[in-house]
């Protein structure tokens, strides 16, 4: 598949916002027409009004946080780094999901996605506690980093991937068979760590198997960080060059270049093809003919 069946325009990427530190996060509103953002070091969350282009602040002193997505409800659930937890945004009012596991904290959840079964899985990098622009001095409670899986229903929340070092953003097939987890672990410009996404065969709702490398990026793309899948199950992922999609298959379909280093993505507008890149500073937005594999319940 070339990539102009997926991106008509490659090159129209077109910047409707700036003036954030390190912008992460992104997700479509449907409902107010919005996309809602994380500036991480301003510590604070901002939105892009679609129906005339203005950028606004929706909360300051937010504690830091980072990914979010829409719950069935339609309410934001969002990661805090300050807070080292899974919290929830119903029309500003912001309430605890979770924030321990085993009766120790959490290290920083970064990125957060609802499974099919509305079951909340994350990732729980460092980031927050080791880097001073993301959150508060730390140290790791559990002694590891992990993707955790917590079900709403019985309150319960366990680990499901223990073997990635720096557990980012993270995204579920069509059919919520396989999980892909994106390691950034890798040092700036260096073969320190990984840049690679991760894929797991998800058993029975609850439990990860037969981890493998799905895709590995180059020194030069930098490091996956946020990624999507696609309706048909493409999986789209940030990187320092831009927007990279990768096939079912592991096939590389092409790029899509980004003039920032891209932290995450989302789709959405009024159909839920229009790719919301969330880099560096700026948002940006591509046309597409895709769609997120589990946001059709979630559009107006």
């Amino acid at each position: 598949m070339p990539l102009t069946d997926l991106v008509p325009d490659p090159g129209a990427v077109e910047r409707i916002a700036t003036g954030s530190t390190w912008a992460e996060g992104p997700v479509w509103i449907p409902a107010t027409r919005t996309l809602r953002w994380s500036d991480i070091p301003g510590d604070r969350i901002m939105q892009w009004h679609a129906d005339d282009g203005t950028t606004s602040v929706y909360a300051d002193r937010v504690e830091f946080t980072n990914g979010r997505t829409l719950d069935r409800d339609a309410s934001v659930v969002q990661c805090s780094h300050g807070r080292r937890r899974v919290e929830r945004d119903r029309d500003g009012v912001v309430e605890p999901i979770v924030a321990s596991w085993d009766g120790v904290r959490f290290n920083s959840p970064n990125d957060v996605v609802v499974a099919p079964d509305g079951t909340i899985w994350f990732t729980d990098p460092d980031y927050g506690i080791t880097q001073s622009r993301e959150g508060h001095a730390g140290y790791l409670e559990y002694g590891d980093h992990a993707v955790f899986r917590f079900d709403p229903a019985t309150g319960r929340v366990r680990p499901v991937v223990l073997d990635v070092e720096e557990p980012n953003g993270l995204a579920f097939s069509p059919d919520g068979t396989t999980l892909y987890v994106a390691d950034s672990s890798a040092s700036e410009g260096s073969d320190v760590g990984n840049r690679w996404i991760r894929a797991y065969d998800v058993v029975d709702g609850i439990r990860c198997n037969n981890g493998r490398v799905f895709a590995q990026f180059a020194v030069d793309e930098g490091v996956p960080d946020g990624i999507r899948v696609d309706e048909d199950g493409n999986v789209w992922s940030s990187s320092a060059r831009g927007i990279i999609v990768v096939a079912p298959s592991g096939d590389r379909i092409g790029t899509v270049p980004v003039p920032e280093v891209v932290a995450n993505l989302c789709f959405g507008g009024d159909d839920g093809t229009t790719l919301f890149i969330a880099a560096t500073t700026s948002i940006y937005r591509v046309a597409t003919t895709a769609r997120d594999a589990h946001g059709i319940a979630l559009r107006p």
